[in-house]
């Protein structure tokens, strides 16, 4: 959305390929940014008004079958029969969420209460922190790294978000829930941005919420259908057993299907984290290794929003240069 309006503020006729029945990725699901805790509403809301723009055709619900480059023209096919021709492609499929149900271990998709962290945000939005019986839950978990740093899943990349995610996610649980008891369990706190190592702190010191360097090996319910986790406190040198009401999954990034699909049509190059992998990383990020075809945002790596729109104003400059340079 941030290239399409960045380019065409700049007078190209840009078409925006959405395979969604709406844009907005998944910042339209999310309820509060970090560092800030800003409403994603606001982003949201500037996203929508840069595509707001008469040189941008936008289709939605759409999805690419083939991606051909004849001379120096691009030809795109869509599944509603659609072909669209452009001088320069922008690939912007952004990431899935990591499936926790993949880690069986923690009970995701088999036990009432054990959610993920986009299922948290969502409650957040409605504005419903209950149970599945319905009754506020008064001791909560959040599991760090699930699908991320994990080679068993075959993902050995830190997903860079998941510990501020929880942390932000362990206060909004506080604030909702004032009585309630929130643990975090870690294997590192990687609190590498702006302001998040206040958040970090803030969140011990003000709220109370207790960090345990520890990997869940696994979560079962009791006899009296209440979760329980089994946890190695490595800072204490000693295994925990711990009951709670509910457990929250903080989910990694992966590539996103429709990201593999596009790569084996248009022979892009993929890393060993399975995005796609940038010409140069330290100045070609944007660029992909097919002249003409550019990246913008999460499709190259773990980012957030706001990393993913600076990546996108960046991905319109190279492809103005691109065009400039006479070779489309």
């Amino acid at each position: 959305m941030e290239v399409a309006g960045q380019l065409a503020s700049l007078g190209c006729q840009v078409t925006l390929i959405e395979k969604e029945q709406e844009t907005g990725g998944h910042l339209k699901n999310w309820y509060h940014l970090f560092p800030d805790r800003r409403s994603s509403d606001e982003v949201a809301e500037y996203l929508n008004k840069q595509i707001d723009h008469d040189n941008i055709s936008i289709y939605v619900a759409t999805t690419i079958l083939q991606m051909e480059r004849k001379n120096r023209t691009f030809i795109i096919k869509t599944d509603h029969g659609k072909e669209i021709y452009a001088d320069a492609v922008v690939v912007a499929t952004g990431f899935d969420l990591f499936r926790s149900e993949r880690k069986e271990e923690y009970g995701y998709g088999i036990y009432d209460n054990v959610i993920s962290s986009a299922d948290l945000e969502l409650m957040f939005r409605k504005g419903e922190l209950k149970l599945a019986n319905g009754k506020t839950p008064g001791k909560i978990g959040l599991v760090h790294c699930v699908g991320s740093r994990d080679e068993k899943v075959g993902n050995r990349y830190c997903s860079k978000l998941c510990c501020i995610t929880a942390v932000k996610q362990a206060i909004e649980i506080k604030e909702r829930i004032k009585d309630a008891r929130v643990f975090c369990f870690y294997m590192d706190m990687r609190m590498g941005g702006a302001l998040y190592e206040e958040i970090y702190r803030e969140a011990q010191e003000k709220y109370g919420i207790n960090f345990i360097r520890g990997k869940v090996s696994e979560a079962g319910v009791t006899i009296n259908n209440n979760l329980v986790v089994k946890v190695e406190d490595t800072l204490a040198g000693r295994p925990l057993k711990m009951e709670l009401d509910m457990l929250v999954l903080m989910a990694g990034m992966e590539m996103s299907e429709g990201g593999r699909k596009i790569a084996e049509m248009g022979g892009l190059r993929t890393g060993e984290n399975r995005f796609f992998a940038a010409a140069d990383n330290h100045y070609g990020s944007n660029n992909s290794n097919i002249e003409g075809i550019f990246y913008a945002g999460t499709c190259t790596a773990p980012m957030t929003i706001t990393e993913t729109i600076s990546h996108a104003r960046a991905a319109a400059t190279s492809v103005i240069n691109y065009l400039k340079s006479g070779k489309s």
